[in-house]
């Protein structure tokens, strides 16, 4: 995650809940979904880039899809998150993990052949900065990818966890929830390509089924595996196991008893830098 606040405090125990409760509902098929289309998009062994690779899940399923002889550098302004992905993923062939600040990307002009950034430009400051810097660092021809997750409506269960966790608080309630949902505007994402000097932008909505073995896993996730605890922690009167226990009921409410299926839904846009 790429900004200098609370949104994008990954730290102490949240990439280690994050990665247990929320990784294999929200981001297992996506990445699986991105790795397949960036190998394709290459072809043949590529120099590539991840930026906010948060807890590495999108980087293990890079580093199985990408032809042999690639290599991967995986990144992420949030060192807690690098350190859990090493720690998970152990040593992958062609890969290395780097801290770097997305709007300033510690790399050379026109160093790899693809960037691949997975549900993560939404939570840059500078948005316009980030493609351009993405932009920069790519070869002339080279691939660009990136997801988004589409709106709130279109993800039931991340509209129960926002609207419940803000149910306990009268005033000021954490909206961190709201921030992966708030880039489903196609027409935004592909302004942002086209100011970062795209010419043509392919955009998919993809929808998967992720099962939920029990309810109280996912609330537990969207409770606390996120910059969401440190937001509850700072009002004593507010309990994070309330709220899971309430967001854990309505989400059987809505889906019933688990195990079950949550569906969700991203948007996937892609594209290649124009040759000089």
């Amino acid at each position: 995650m790429n900004t200098t606040s609370t949104h994008a405090s990954f730290t102490g125990s949240i990439p280690e809940t994050y990665d247990t409760y929320l990784g294999p509902l929200l981001f297992e098929s996506p990445s699986a979904d991105m790795a397949k289309r960036v190998s394709t998009a290459l072809g043949k062994p590529a120099r590539v880039l991840e930026v906010a690779c948060g807890t590495g899940i999108s980087t293990r399923h890079l580093a199985g899809a990408l032809a042999p002889g690639s290599e991967l550098t995986a990144t992420d302004l949030n060192q807690a998150m690098l350190d859990h992905a090493q720690r998970v993923n152990g040593d992958l062939t062609g890969v290395s993990y780097s801290q770097a600040d997305a709007l300033d990307l510690p790399f050379d002009d026109a160093s790899f052949d693809a960037v691949v950034c997975q549900f993560g430009i939404m939570f840059f400051p500078d948005k316009a900065r980030g493609m351009e810097e993405m932009s920069r660092v790519l070869k002339p021809g080279g691939v660009l990818a990136i997801n988004v997750w589409d709106s709130l409506d279109a993800n039931p269960a991340g509209a129960i966890s926002d609207s419940v966790i803000q149910s306990f608080f009268e005033t000021d309630p954490p909206r961190f929830i709201e921030i992966p949902f708030s880039m489903h505007d196609v027409d935004v994402v592909r302004d942002l390509f086209a100011a970062a000097g795209f010419k043509q932008v392919e955009s998919a909505h993809v929808a998967h089924q992720a099962e939920a073995q029990n309810h109280q896993d996912t609330a537990r996730g969207f409770v606390v595996g996120n910059p969401t605890i440190l937001e509850i922690e700072k009002r004593p009167s507010v309990k994070a196991d309330d709220i899971i226990e309430a967001l854990a009921a309505e989400l059987e409410r809505e889906f019933g008893a688990a195990p079950t299926h949550y569906p969700f839904q991203k948007i996937v846009f892609v594209a290649d830098k124009p040759a000089e």
